[in-house]
């Protein structure tokens, strides 16, 4: 893994993104008032998930008659895309960091089978985080998915976070982490989890006395994972997981694909 790119630091008013391009082009931190919201550590932050997003049945997906297989990274299946292990590069002036705005690429390049370009752009405020993301074809259609993997703590020092979010459905999740393909209501956690909200992502964090973040996306899709005592998760994305083989959606030459997403906060 390539780290040639510097940390780049975004600040306006009381908040401060930092974003590691060399290391996946992940927020690797996010302090709103000096408190740090994204749990620390290699892995952690917040990190795109793109061509894919979540779990990939055993590593393959079909693209028409083409059968394709990546690498098993989360055996038996292929996790969370190729973007949180490449050095992105840097397609911003310095008048967009003056004005709290940055933009990073990729190319898709092997073990993904199709060439195009992926680019994130951020854009943060005194009280808002605005994300983007794109994927983009060189040449033939294909499938992908793209989306966010933020690792939120769930304590910044007083008492647990809240989550409050109404889903339309939740995806059965069968014995192999994967969605069976049905609907049912949602159930209450522990989650590991996603769920359908047909009127965009809609997911709001409180820490009590402290903080009330809203995670926001036009997407229909988002994870909830709270598994872990350190933190909690909160992946908006384009699709379900294991959506190449589910739910293709295809970038073409004319219709690539774009994803965005909000997170906007109040101190309590």
């Amino acid at each position: 893994m390539s780290r040639n790119e510097e940390n780049v630091r975004l600040t306006v008013g009381d908040a401060e993104l930092t974003v590691d391009p060399g290391h996946g082009c992940r927020v690797s931190s996010l302090r709103i008032g000096g408190v740090e919201l994204l749990r620390q550590g290699e892995r952690y932050g917040c990190f795109p998930m793109v061509p894919w997003c979540g779990r990939t049945a055993n590593g393959r997906f079909r693209n028409g008659d083409a059968l394709h297989e990546l690498p098993l990274n989360s055996p038996p299946h292929a996790i969370h895309g190729t973007g949180r292990d490449t050095s992105w590069h840097p397609a911003y002036t310095a008048a967009d960091l003056a004005e709290g705005r940055a933009s990073f690429y990729y190319d898709l390049a092997e073990p993904w089978p199709y060439e195009g370009r992926v680019t994130q752009t951020f854009e943060l405020t005194g009280d808002g985080l605005a994300l983007g993301l794109s994927v983009e074809t060189y040449g033939d259609s294909f499938p992908a998915q793209a989306g966010w993997h933020p690792w939120f703590h769930r304590n910044l020092g007083g008492q647990d976070v809240r989550l409050s979010f109404d889903p339309a459905w939740q995806e059965e999740r069968g014995a192999d982490h994967l969605p069976t393909g049905k609907r049912v209501d949602p159930l209450p956690g522990p989650w590991d989890d996603c769920f359908g909200m047909p009127d965009g992502v809609d997911v709001t964090l409180t820490w009590p006395e402290q903080l009330e973040l809203t995670v926001k996306s036009r997407s229909t899709w988002v994870v909830v994972y709270d598994e872990q005592d350190e933190a909690v998760c909160v992946e908006p994305q384009s699709g379900p997981p294991n959506g190449l083989n589910t739910a293709p959606r295809l970038v073409t030459p004319i219709d690539p694909l774009e994803l965005t997403a909000t997170w906007s906060w109040v101190r309590l």
